[in-house]
């Protein structure tokens, strides 16, 4: 981007609603990527009533490393998330989010860079968070599980399952309370 340099996307999509979340960034390390999680992700599954159990990333280097000293890892372990990983060179494994990449370069990138001159990231991320606001609410879906509706439709008429799947056991030992807990 003239005037602000290289710009980089990170992106969370459900794998079963398709809701959609992206934040853009000037730098791509492992604490903008952590960041995404802390300030859209984590933040979005609690105000519905559940916790993001588990992630799947490709391989990238802003997404592994030693547990110890990597900002990424250490945020999922503090978030107690398990951290899948896509074999070396299968994008197909990490399709739905591949997918959605294409479509948000054909439906927005493609058409707002035609429209009109971005000068700062800040100015991309807010046509960008409208985009999304159209992508999860209004734009209907065809595919699994949607069925013809919006993302955010899908989330909502199955948030029931998601709670329903979520384990919670009191074990008492030692005087502690134990509670485990899992969702989707």
């Amino acid at each position: 981007m003239k005037g602000v340099g290289r710009i980089y996307q990170q992106t969370f999509v459900d794998t079963y609603a398709r809701v959609a979340i992206c934040k853009l960034y000037t730098e791509k390390t492992a604490i903008t990527a952590a960041d995404l999680l802390n300030d859209r992700v984590i933040p979005f599954f609690a105000e519905h009533g559940i916790s993001l159990r588990r992630i799947l990333t490709d391989r990238g280097t802003e997404y592994c490393g030693k547990v110890e000293n990597h900002a990424y890892q250490l945020y999922l372990a503090v978030e107690d998330v398990d951290h899948s990983k896509t074999k070396a060179n299968s994008p197909q494994i990490n399709g739905i989010c591949e997918r959605f990449h294409r479509t948000i370069k054909d439906e927005f990138y493609d058409i707002a860079c035609r429209k009109k001159l971005y000068r700062s990231v800040e100015e991309l991320q807010t046509d960008l968070d409208a985009w999304l606001t159209k992508y999860n609410e209004r734009r209907p879906h065809l595919g699994r599980y949607c069925y013809g509706k919006t993302p955010m439709q899908t989330f909502r008429e199955t948030l029931h399952i998601a709670v329903d799947k979520t384990i919670r056991t009191s074990v008492k030992s030692d005087g502690q309370q134990l509670i485990l807990s899992a969702v989707r």
